[in-house]
């Protein structure tokens, strides 16, 4: 694929994923507005006047329209500009820049385990299907499905942290500071988060690979006198490389959402716990500066697996 055109792919998917912005961030600012009770009131305390009240919502802008409210944060945001916390007063970009990499840290650790182990599994399932080991396989890959992320990390916790006493049960290290310690305090809540991935990663694999294997084409291989790991590993994954790399992108985007439980099981200060926070205290500016981020980190997600996809496969375009 030549440069050109790989610009010209990236140019129309940042074009589309304008109005995904747009409407994502508008639709959970519109959601804010319903929650019950009043942050002014909040902010003001109970026993404040209604001038003081009054005064408050003029301060921070919630006396204007919905759509101006809504329109002037968009403004500032694509200038940067995330502005402050209600509660705290901290700058939101600042909250972000300290719980994001938490998040991502989590979410890095448990894609490697969920392809790690899945790839293998869902290669060994395809080798032999039909056999004991695709059906071993296969229940292990079901099994991960059933199991909810949070019932196995509080049972990592219970095992792991205050039986054997081998990681920690809560709580987070920045990588900068403490590589070791921030890896140590990410284990288990990526395992956790990876299980779904393992059993995902191999039985679209499995499936793939079985299907490809069966094929009129590895026929003729086989009759051509190839050897079937010659076959497995130079036609049979280089034809699912693109299916492969739908269920990556897809999961890296569910991971990212399901990090709001799992941080919560381990008390993760991450962005999972920012959002929630944000969200019981009615934090409007905090909430939706989450959501952007989280939304701008999908987006780019996105871009390149598209990217990739005409880099494996230069037919899609």
């Amino acid at each position: 694929m030549s440069l050109a055109s790989k610009r010209k792919v990236i140019s129309r998917r940042l074009f589309q994923s304008i109005p995904v912005i747009v409407l994502a961030t508008f639709i959970v600012f519109g959601l804010l507005k319903l929650v019950p009770g009043d942050v002014a009131v909040t902010l003001a305390g109970d026993n404040a006047s209604d001038e003081r009240i009054a005064e408050i919502r003029h301060i921070y802008g919630l006396d204007r329209s919905f759509l101006v409210q809504y329109g002037s944060w968009l403004w500032k945001a694509i200038h940067g500009d995330l502005s402050a916390s209600l509660v705290s007063s901290e700058p939101v970009i600042t909250s972000i820049a300290r719980c994001l990499p938490h998040t991502l840290l989590i979410v890095a650790l448990a894609m490697i385990m969920a392809l790690v182990i899945g790839i293998p599994l869902g290669i060994a399932a395809a080798s032999k299907p039909g056999s004991w080991l695709d059906g071993f396989v296969m229940a292990i890959a079901s099994l991960g499905v059933a199991v909810p992320n949070f019932w196995l990390g509080m049972l990592m916790v219970a095992f792991f942290s205050l039986t054997l006493n081998w990681l920690p049960a809560t709580g987070a290290v920045p990588l900068t500071e403490d590589p070791w310690g921030a890896l140590s305090h990410a284990i288990l809540p990526a395992c956790a988060l990876a299980s779904g991935g393992i059993a995902e990663v191999a039985r679209q694999l499995r499936s793939s690979l079985v299907e490809i294997l069966s094929s009129q084409q590895v026929r003729t291989l086989h009759a051509k006198g190839l050897s079937p790991s010659s076959i497995l590993w130079r036609h049979g994954l280089k034809n699912v490389s693109v299916n492969l790399l739908t269920v990556i992108s897809l999961l890296a985007n569910r991971m990212l959402a399901a990090t709001v439980v799992v941080e919560a099981v381990f008390a993760i200060p991450g962005m999972g716990s920012l959002i929630v926070n944000g969200a019981i205290h009615r934090d409007f500016p905090v909430v939706q500066g989450v959501v952007f981020s989280m939304v701008l980190i999908v987006v780019t997600l996105n871009l390149v697996t598209d990217v990739l996809y005409s880099v494996l496969d230069p037919r899609i375009a």
